[in-house]
């Protein structure tokens, strides 16, 4: 298999090298748990992002703060309780209040919407590049690259990635 070194020199590529660190983003944005739902919410939509992984201070990997979490933050409670409504046709909301229901947690630390990482699908350096690509079509999330032995967060995996990776020389 061909591949390319840093200077552009085609390179022979063994099929173990085609990993995820392959095409994994090697410095994702990311959250510490002292970081506030206000500032997780300005990267997500800056960046358009479905989800960011909060590290400590040793860059360990603790979880996944996600949208959909940031969107129970601002629903109603009656629709995200346990035994909630299913339908709420008649609960008028406006646009101002779900911004008073934002305020209302905007200096909360992001554990507050925090994912265990016992509960999101990670992958490894060393993840074969199929199992990683399907993994990501499997959980349809963008997968944090955790180090088996030190469990710190080496990068992420995302469909734009691949898609970067995969477009690089062009079509």
């Amino acid at each position: 298999m061909l591949g390319f070194n840093h200077l552009g020199t085609p390179t022979q590529r063994r099929p173990s090298d085609m990993t995820a660190s392959l095409i994994m983003e090697s410095h994702p944005i990311v959250l510490h748990p002292t970081d506030t739902i206000g500032t997780a919410a300005r990267h997500i939509m800056s960046h358009r992002y479905r989800s960011l992984p909060v590290v400590d201070d040793n860059e360990c990997y603790l979880g996944q703060l996600t949208v959909n979490c940031m969107l129970y933050l601002v629903l109603p409670k009656a629709a995200t309780m346990t035994k909630g409504l299913d339908s709420m046709p008649y609960v008028n909301t406006t646009l101002e209040d779900l911004r008073d229901r934002l305020h209302k947690v905007i200096d909360q630390p992001v554990t507050l919407c925090l994912k265990d990482k016992e509960k999101v699908q990670v992958i490894h350096p060393d993840t074969p590049l199929v199992e990683t690509l399907l993994t990501l079509y499997q959980t349809r999330a963008s997968l944090p690259v955790v180090d088996r032995i030190t469990g710190r967060l080496e990068g992420m995996v995302s469909y734009f990635d691949v898609g970067a990776k995969i477009m690089e020389k062009g079509f």
